[in-house]
């Protein structure tokens, strides 16, 4: 009786790092929902990935690479929804390391940064009701310290930072601008650590209240919600999708 489903026929949604995790649950929950997916992805082609990604417009995208990133917008057409979803920590190993922790804040703020802002133009001419949105996946390192990764810590707080001013500067444009926050989810990047009991004791058993991990579709929900007419009203915020990890 409380489930709820989305229509998103017509839309034309951009999913960065869409071929795995976080990112495919997101692109799928939009394709399911009757979007016009595009992705990205590292490698050539989406053939050069195990799962089926022909549900998907693909197109290869380094994040870290300015060209790369404009070669992609390039390549847009109209769009309506921009989800930056693509990057994650050690790009360059130790981010203690100077020249590491400038990689990681590239990766994961930098590239995002620049492809939020070449999308503008695209953005402010889409007639979605509701305007038009960018959500970008953040982390509970951007809320609570993560002393292995400062570098990606770092640049998950600049890009809650950057969406409350972009939804600010944007507010005229009829772009929302929010992020949401996920805390430890299933994925394939999270396995090795869920193996180890002593992670997940303190992880689940103490920090996460609702005694889970939490889902791809999870995060999907939350992202789709704020891509909706009924969100017209939110925009500046982060959301947690987190089992109740900021309340201990």
């Amino acid at each position: 009786m409380n489930t709820v489903t989305f229509d998103f026929s017509g839309a034309n949604v951009l999913v960065t790092g869409g071929t795995s995790g976080i990112g495919n649950g997101i692109a799928t929950a939009f394709a399911n929902a009757g979007a016009g997916v595009t992705i990205t992805g590292t490698r050539g082609s989406a053939t050069d990935y195990d799962d089926d990604l022909s549900a998907f417009t693909y197109h290869q995208c380094q994040i870290r690479d300015t060209k790369s990133i404009d070669s992609l917008v390039d390549s847009l057409g109209d769009l309506d929804i921009l989800i930056n979803n693509a990057g994650g920590p050690y790009p360059a190993g130790d981010e203690y390391d100077p020249d590491g922790y400038i990689a990681s804040v590239t990766q994961n703020m930098f590239g995002p940064m620049r492809l939020t802002m070449k999308c503008y133009d695209r953005l402010k001419s889409s007639a979605a009701p509701g305007g038009a949105s960018v959500v970008s996946i953040v982390s509970m390192s951007a809320f609570r310290s993560s002393v292995f990764v400062p570098g990606y810590a770092s640049s998950k707080m600049g890009l809650v930072s950057l969406t409350m001013n972009l939804a600010r500067r944007w507010a005229n444009d009829g772009i929302r601008v929010n992020t949401i926050a996920p805390g430890l989810i299933d994925t394939r990047t999270t396995h090795p650590a869920m193996s180890m009991p002593e992670v997940m004791d303190v992880e689940i058993g103490f920090h996460t209240p609702l005694g889970r991990p939490g889902t791809p579709q999870d995060c999907a929900g939350a992202v789709l919600f704020l891509c909706t007419e009924a969100a017209s009203y939110i925009t500046g915020t982060s959301i947690a999708v987190d089992g109740g990890y900021l309340t201990v």
